[in-house]
């Protein structure tokens, strides 16, 4: 008969960079910190505790990027468009620090034109677009992994996927 007993940091749960979820009654889970790029897919990513604002992770997510980013120049700016949650001095400092002009939407307005219809949609789609693929993933749904690093791998794993498949159709059609 063998007996069972769990270490520190054996059991089904815990783990590295877990943080209660506010939005879940308080259980522990897991925050991705995604940048995508519109036309073509993810540049990088970033793992944290659910517990963590957003805009604590804006500045690891621009330092993640897997690509040689071009210089900006005034010819050729490079915008980065956010969301509200962004509107604050650690957000707006972040976008200054990494040389993008930021597109971010203050905090109770929203762009009408003249009939009161929305002027310019929102992109936030495309990152919502990119979440949808990588929770195709099973693994990266529901994080099995302890390690928050194993867990990082696999997210990039699946990034290099989704641009794998993305070139793929590019040539294939054309």
């Amino acid at each position: 008969m063998a007996i069972w007993r769990r270490r520190y940091g054996q059991g089904s749960f815990g783990g590295d960079l877990i943080g209660p979820n506010p939005t879940d009654r308080g259980k522990a889970g897991t925050k991705r910190s995604i940048l995508v790029e519109e036309a073509v897919g993810p540049l990088s990513v970033v793992v944290a505790g659910a517990n963590v604002h957003d805009t604590k992770l804006l500045d690891a997510t621009l330092k993640a990027v897997v690509v040689q980013r071009p210089k900006p120049s005034v010819e050729s700016p490079q915008n980065l468009c956010l969301d509200k949650g962004y509107d604050n001095p650690t957000g707006h400092q972040a976008v200054a620090e990494h040389q993008y002009v930021g597109h971010i939407r203050r905090i109770g307005e929203e762009k009408l034109d003249e009939f009161g219809n929305k002027k310019y949609p929102a992109r936030r789609w495309v990152v919502g677009r990119t979440l949808a693929w990588l929770s195709k993933c099973r693994a990266i749904g529901t994080r099995y992994d302890k390690k928050s690093r194993n867990y990082l791998a696999l997210i990039q794993l699946a990034c290099a996927l989704i641009w794998y498949r993305r070139l793929w159709r590019l040539t294939v059609l054309r």
